[in-house]
This record gives C-alpha cells, structure tokens and sequence, in this order.
C-alpha cells in the first residue's frame, strides 16, 4: 500500500519459499506498484528463493541454512541482490526497519526473527505458530512493549479478526474456529490408526505443506489454533470452540452476549487472509474464486470427535493444563509428524508419542510457563529430546 506520504510501503518476507510465503509473493507481485520488498528469506531452498527475490526486485536475500549460501550465490551472480547466510542473518534481515513484515518461517529460527521484527514495530503478519504456542505469553509482551500491530494470517484467526470487527473481547461470549475434518472425517478410529503418509496428505480442500497437512489430518492444527487464538484474543479457554465444517468456507465465527453472531466466509485461499494483512487497514484485490452461496446450496457442521482424533483432545488439555505444557505438545507433535512421514511410527502413533512426552514432562518439572523467549527455546529444545527418546530405537536421556 501507499502510505501516507504517498511512498510505496517497505516489506520483508520471511519464510518466502513456503505455501504461505508463495502466496504473499504472488500478491506482491500483483500489487508491485504498492510495494518495496527489502529482504527475503527461507531456510535451505536458496534456488526458490533467488527466483522469489528476482521477481520481486528484493535487495536482500538470506538463507536460514549456511550450506545453502553457495548455490543462493550462484543462482542470484549479476543479479545486484545481497546475500546471507545463517539463523543470525535471518534474525539481522528480520530487523531491518521496515512497514510490514510476513512472519512464516517455521520453528525456533523463526521465533527469533519474529521477535526481531516486532521490537522494531510496525505490522508483522504473523504464520509462525512457535511464537503463541511455545512463547504465547512472553511473545504477547513484546508485542506490547514495542507497540506492534499483530496481524493474523491463519485464515481461522484472521476471520475471527474481521468478525469482531473492533469490538472489545468482553462483549464477546464465544469464538469457533471451523475444522475441515482433513482427509480422515468419516474414517474409524482403526483405519485412521493405520494411515500411512500418502493417505495422510490428501486434504479434501486446502493445498499446504506436508507438516500443517498431516496437523490437520489428525486436528492438531486445530487444537494448535485454539491455543493461538487464546493468546491473540485474551479469551479464556472456556469461550474457545471447535466446530468441523467439510465445505471450508466458514472460517470463524464471533458469538456475542447479545445473540448476534458474525461470521468469516470466504474460499479456500490462504490469498484472502494474506491480502487482508498487506492490505490493513484498507484492502487488496485478489484472484480468489468468490463465494457463491447459491452454487455451494449447504453448509454443514459437526462436532469434533476427540476418540477418533486425540491429538486435538491433547491440545485443548494442554491449554487447560497451561504452563510449559502447550510448548511441550508443540515440539513432540513436530517431532512425531516428522517420524510418521520417515514412516518410523504410524499414524496413530503420532497422538500416542505425544501424549507420552507430555507426560515424561511433567514428571521432569517441566511445567513452568516460559517467562521470556529463550525459556521457551529451551523448553522446546528439552521436549524435542524427551520426544525423540521415544522414538523406536532410543532411550530416556538422564534425569
């Protein structure tokens, strides 16, 4: 967007070689009167990211992952782009001052560089799940300390955004975030159990990567969301629900004290919450299919089923549980997903080793809520290694 000073405004995508960075490139390139983009970043593909930064005239262009450096050099030679390489840089490139930042590189380097873009302030739109699971609290403070507009980019979180429409929380009596049911919706508990990978990645109705596909193959994403949107919102867990709804054209809804309830709508294209984001506060045109409730004729809903699909039952207890415990179910979930998709556990599996590290846990003491960032880096740090221990093949570490 122009801002007020009718210049082009600046932006940094972090996390710009992913489904959600893709799509952010996609309408910045729509929009490239509207934008200057300063630095670009992911974490190993340095030849996505060297075509990602030349179309979008970056001026810098930055690798997670030092041994990627070499070939992000070479696919970038005569291009004028800077280079870097490393979680430092990435933290560096994230600091630059700039007037809006895309937040979607995934795990603890993300978190960091998130971190750096908001204690610059400015608008952050926010992909990065580590920062309001692992550090909910201690991340929120920061957010307020420098004065940063959050902006959602979960479709989920950004149509409860656009729902509340700027009311205060307290006229709010409950917030539902909308399931798809994933590929397994009307499958038994026994044939869910024994899914491989390929069963597992065939969304019925988003196009994601393969972590987030298998999160909501079995509704961690979901449960994920619900701790998420307990943070972003200040709503307890008590006014936080869960609703599946195949069609996914609902995607949040605001229920307030008066009786009145507001919806989000809109397709499946993670392009309508991202614009919204770059667009705040005014709005983007996108190519997005439009929502044509006369052809979709029904739109139906049903409770989750939290015997068929643990995991979203463990998050929800989590978030009860509070402390170190939303943390914990984040590291051992990433660890899980990642040995279902080496085809080391099975997809039941992936509940069951969660569960456990939750458990060893808190037979640890690991209890405690983070107090600031790096606490909850070494939580996830200690949860990853309890998780992996229990893993075919492992042992315990030492208490």
């Amino acid at each position: 967007m122009v801002s007020a000073g009718g210049a082009a405004r600046s932006v940094t995508v972090l996390g710009a070689t992913g489904s959600v960075g893709l799509a952010t490139v996609d309408l910045l390139e729509r929009h490239s009167a509207l934008f200057e983009v300063e630095a670009v970043a992911a974490h190993s593909d340095a030849v996505g990211l060297a075509a990602v930064a030349r179309r979008l005239g970056a001026r810098r262009a930055v690798v997670a992952n030092p041994a990627a450096k070499p070939a992000l050099d070479a696919a970038l030679e005569g291009s004028g782009v800077a280079t870097a390489a490393g979680p430092a840089a990435v933290i560096d490139a994230a600091a630059i001052p700039v007037d809006w930042t895309m937040a979607a590189i995934s795990g603890a380097v993300g978190l960091e560089a998130t971190i750096a873009a908001v204690r610059r302030g400015g608008a952050v739109a926010l992909a990065n799940k580590e920062c309001l699971v692992c550090a909910g609290a201690a991340f929120m403070r920061e957010v307020g300390a420098a004065g940063a507009t959050l902006l959602p980019v979960d479709s989920e979180h950004n149509a409860l955004l656009q729902a509340l429409g700027g009311q205060s929380v307290d006229a709010v009596e409950a917030m539902t975030l909308t399931a798809s049911g994933g590929p397994f919706r009307t499958w038994e508990a026994a044939r869910i159990a024994q899914a491989g990978p390929e069963d597992a990645l065939r969304h019925p109705t988003w196009s994601m990567g393969a972590k987030i596909t298998i999160d909501s193959a079995s509704l961690m994403n979901k449960g994920l969301e619900v701790i998420e949107a307990f943070h972003l919102f200040g709503v307890e867990a008590a006014r936080l629900r869960v609703v599946v709804h195949p069609q996914s054209v609902i995607h949040g809804l605001v229920a307030f004290r008066d009786g009145a309830v507001t919806a989000g709508l809109a397709s499946p294209d993670m392009r309508v919450p991202i614009a919204h984001a770059l667009g705040y506060p005014g709005r983007l045109d996108t190519p997005a299919a439009r929502v044509d409730l006369a052809r979709l004729g029904a739109m139906t809903f049903e409770e989750p089923d939290l015997a068929r699909f643990p995991a979203l039952r463990l998050a929800l207890e989590a978030l009860a549980a509070g402390g170190g415990a939303p943390a914990v179910l984040n590291a051992a979930n990433e660890i899980a997903v990642a040995a279902f998709l080496a085809r080391r556990i099975s997809f039941g599996g992936i509940a069951a080793l969660v569960e456990q590290t939750l458990s060893d846990a808190a037979g640890r003491g690991l209890t405690g809520e983070p107090a600031t960032v790096d606490e909850a880096l070494a939580l996830d740090a200690e949860a990853r290694e309890l998780a992996t221990a229990r893993l075919p093949g492992h042992a315990l570490p030492a208490h």
